[in-house]
């Protein structure tokens, strides 16, 4: 084998100590979890020593002492360590999306496929942790959103019209408690509605009883089949073997082969009411704060807008991290609407104000 360049040293070493950190994410993210969760964290573990194992082997007596990790790849180990949560899931999702591997020609095909693989598998596990966050974290996340945005709105709206610092504190809070009964209301609502729609869908469990009567002849659970999407002849094949062994009467559930999806995790009206109040409200009483300490109108405005712009990029963070999105696009995102959705007010109170 040719000795390899300085250049080649460098940039398999930076692979190896990659493969190390990620492998150790992925041990330590099976440590805090149990079942099928576990397994395939550890065979991803797995997988990431036997990358490592390659570049090892291609470094020979230049494989040195370990180096450190990328810095993102840091961050996940550290997070994996202390918290193990489905952010870092969404982290290494991204991680592994963007292998370089493909178009690095000392990788082998089969670790650029792995790679590639890789990161469905941890979308899909992080599709899970998602999934149980939807419910009561999608209220607290848009509600503290709604309180940040339009408490920021509604107070430099009126404070534009010239009304005295007491006045805008006042609606300031009126608008604090009002938007937070109403997020809290309107996402009970939401939330059992969701949920008693998803059970309207779901299959009578007591249906199982009448299979052993029906006629074979007419055979009725063809129908159940074809309703819930299957094409006919699918439909009459699923129903003649359910009728013709009489083991499968008791395990049947009409409908429970089809593509109906169960109840997903939308969380329960009372939490997602909950949190969607408190957190509406946490958010809306941040543009209020500075009138709280009795700044003076000018400062006090000022001061509102930078601390809801630091929590807009915060909350735009959040969200991106979950999603698996470029936490920095997102906060900014989210900064923009919210700071242009308060500057529309405000240019607004200042036209009602001089009318």
């Amino acid at each position: 084998m040719n000795t390899p360049s300085r250049s080649q040293i460098r940039r398999w070493r930076h692979y190896l100590a990659d493969e190390r950190a990620e492998g150790a994410v992925y041990s330590n993210l099976a440590q805090r979890t149990t079942g099928e969760d576990r397994e395939i964290l550890l065979a991803l573990a797995d997988a990431e020593s036997r990358h490592e194992a390659h570049w090892r082997s291609l470094l020979g007596e230049h494989a040195g002492p370990p180096r450190r990790p990328n810095l993102q790849t840091r961050v996940l180990a550290f997070l994996a360590r202390r918290f193990g949560s489905v952010f870092v899931l969404a982290l290494a999702q991204r991680t592994e999306a963007r292998s370089p591997y493909e178009a690095d020609v000392d990788a082998t095909a089969s670790m650029a496929a792995d790679e590639r693989i890789h990161e469905e598998v941890v979308r899909a596990l992080a599709a899970r942790g998602r999934s149980r966050l939807s419910g009561s974290f999608r209220a607290a996340v848009f509600g503290a959103n709604d309180g940040l945005v339009s408490n920021l709105a509604l107070v430099l709206g009126i404070s534009a019209t010239g009304v005295s610092s007491r006045t805008v504190l006042i609606t300031g809070l009126a608008g604090l408690l009002a938007g937070a009964l109403s997020m809290g209301a309107g996402e009970y609502v939401s939330v059992r509605s969701q949920r008693e729609l998803l059970e309207a869908s779901t299959p009578n469990p007591d249906a199982q009883t009448a299979l052993r009567h029906l006629d074979v002849d007419a055979n009725e659970l063809t129908l159940v089949y074809r309703a819930r999407g299957m094409s006919e002849g699918q439909a009459q094949a699923r129903a003649a073997q359910v009728l013709a062994d009489d083991s499968l009467h008791k395990r049947e559930h009409p409908g429970r082969d089809l593509a109906v999806d169960e109840h997903e995790s939308v969380g329960t009206g009372l939490a997602a009411a909950s949190s969607s109040f408190c957190f509406f409200a946490s958010g809306a009483l941040i543009p209020v704060l500075p009138f709280l300490f009795g700044l003076d109108e000018v400062a006090a405005l000022v001061v509102a807008g930078v601390l809801v712009g630091l929590a807009l990029l915060s909350t735009g963070a959040i969200v991106g991290l979950l999603s698996g999105g470029p936490p920095l696009k997102r906060a900014l995102r989210q900064l923009a609407i919210g700071i242009g959705a308060a500057g529309v007010t405000y240019l607004l109170g200042l036209l009602f104000g001089t009318g």
